[in-house]
């Protein structure tokens, strides 16, 4: 017989996650004038797991004119990109799914 064993601490199932790749992984990973899109990233093993949205952190040195797009952009790593010659394109977020559009307390249409 298998036992079931509880999970501990509180696991936030609405919660976003967010997938980190720093600044000089950047630098190292990409030549100059290169794009880095999430599926860039995904091919060089950068930020291969599975997220919700994609987050340049500012960590480390870039000296590379770079087109970084991603969903959020610390703002360290947005000064050192754009200091760099680069460009910072900030993707839209996927709507989260509604199953049930009505409101709380509300009747429903007649």
């Amino acid at each position: 017989m298998i036992r079931r064993v509880a999970k501990r601490g509180f696991n936030n199932k609405y919660g976003v996650k967010v997938g980190e790749v720093n600044v000089s992984d950047l630098e190292k990973a990409f030549d100059a004038g290169a794009e880095v899109t999430p599926e860039a990233l995904k091919e060089k093993n950068l930020a291969n797991y599975r997220y919700k949205a994609l987050k340049i952190l500012g960590t480390g040195e870039i000296t590379k004119a770079l087109t970084v797009s991603a969903h959020k952009f610390s703002a360290s790593a947005k000064e050192k990109i754009e200091k760099a010659g680069g460009k910072v394109v900030v993707l839209e977020m996927a709507k989260p799914v509604v199953k049930n559009k009505m409101k709380v307390g509300t009747k429903p249409p007649k």
